[in-house]
C-alpha cells in the first residue's frame, strides 16, 4: 500500500504489532531510502543514501554547505538513477581538489574508484581543529518565542508516523517559514532547505535553522559554509560542534524542547537572554 502524500519518502509495509501481549496485524508507514548521486560541472562529489524527495534541493544545498562552490548556475535531476547534475560558476578549492582526485583515479594513480567521493564524505567526521575559515556577520535577531515555536515546527507529521526521518525548518527572520525537508539523514535535511533557498533567491544570512537532528562538527559547518547565523535543534551537539560555532559566529541552541533550550555560543542574536558572555 502507498500514500501519494509521502511519495517517494515513506510506504506502508505490514508487519504485527504487540502490545501487551497482544498481537495485531498493521500497516506500518515506514521511511525509504534511496542512494543517490550529486555531480557538480560533471564530476562526482558523494554518493550517499537520501530519502528521494525534492533531489534538487539536496543537490544545490550540498555543493553549496560542503564549501564546493559559491552560487549555483543550473540543477536537474535523473530521476530514473536519482543522479542530480549541478553547475556553478563559482567553484572553490574544495572542488577543484576533489577533481585532481578524480583524475588520478581515472589515470590509475589513486587509491580507488571511490576515493574522491570518500574525501568529500570523510569531511562531515573532520575534528575542529583549525579556526573557522570564515566568520557569519549576521544582524538578525529572534524571540524566545521564535524558539519555541521552532520547536513545534520541526515536529513534521512524516517524522511523528515513522520516527525513521529526520526533519529542517528554514525561516526568515520575523518566524516565516522558507522550507520545511525531511529525510532520513539529519544533514540531508540541511542540504534540501538550503537548497531551497538557493534556488529560490533567498538570502542565507537572513534566516535561521530549525532542526530535529545533533549538531556536531559536521552539521555545524554546513551553516557556517551556507551563511546561517542562528541554528536551533532539539537534540545535542559536540564539544568540537559548540567550538565551531563560537569561532564563526553563529548561534548554536540546542536542547530545544517545550519551553527550554540551551544557548551555546552568541547568545546576543537571542532576545531576553541575559548572558554575562
Amino acid at each position: 500500500m502507498t500514500d501519494e502524500n509521502y511519495a517517494g519518502a515513506a510506504e506502508f509495509i505490514d508487519a504485527v504489532k504487540v502490545t501487551g501481549g497482544k498481537s495485531e496485524n498493521i500497516e506500518d508507514l515506514t521511511a525509504l531510502e534511496d542512494q543517490v548521486t550529486v555531480l557538480l560541472n560533471g564530476v562526482t562529489v558523494t554518493s550517499q543514501v537520501a530519502t528521494s524527495s525534492n533531489l534538487d534541493e539536496l543537490g544545490a544545498g550540498y555543493v553549496i554547505t560542503e564549501g564546493l562552490c559559491k552560487d549555483v548556475k543550473s540543477v536537474h535531476t535523473d530521476g530514473n538513477t536519482n543522479t542530480v547534475y549541478v553547475t556553478s560558476d563559482s567553484v572553490t578549492e574544495n572542488f577543484r581538489k576533489i577533481q585532481i582526485k578524480t583524475a588520478e583515479t581515472q589515470t590509475g594513480t589513486s587509491g580507488g574508484v571511490e576515493s574522491a567521493v570518500a574525501a568529500t564524505v570523510s569531511k562531515r567526521k573532520a575534528i575542529a581543529t583549525v579556526k573557522a575559515p570564515h566568520v557569519i556577520e549576521s544582524d538578525i535577531e529572534i524571540g524566545i518565542d521564535d524558539i519555541y515555536r521552532a520547536t513545534k515546527e520541526i515536529i513534521s507529521d512524516l517524522w511523528v508516523k515513522t520516527g525513521g526521518v529526520h526533519c529542517s525548518v528554514l525561516f526568515r527572520e520575523g518566524g516565516e517559514i522558507v522550507a520545511v525537508m525531511t529525510d532520513v539523514g539529519r544533514h540531508n535535511t540541511v542540504d534540501k532547505v538550503v537548497g531551497s533557498a538557493i534556488l529560490n533567491g533567498i538570502d542565507l544570512n537572513k534566516c535561521f535553522l530549525g532542526c530535529t537532528g545533533r549538531q556536531p562538527y559536521g552539521m555545524v559547518k554546513k551553516c557556517m559554509n551556507a551563511g546561517i547565523p542562528i541554528i536551533i535543534s532539539k537534540a545535542a551537539s559536540t564539544a568540537d560542534g559548540i567550538r565551531l560555532a563560537r569561532e564563526s559566529g553563529i548561534t548554536l541552541i540546542c536542547f530545544a524542547r517545550g519551553e527550554r533550550f540551551t544557548v551555546y555560543s552568541n547568545p546576543q542574536r537571542v532576545r531576553g537572554v541575559k548572558t554575562d558572555q
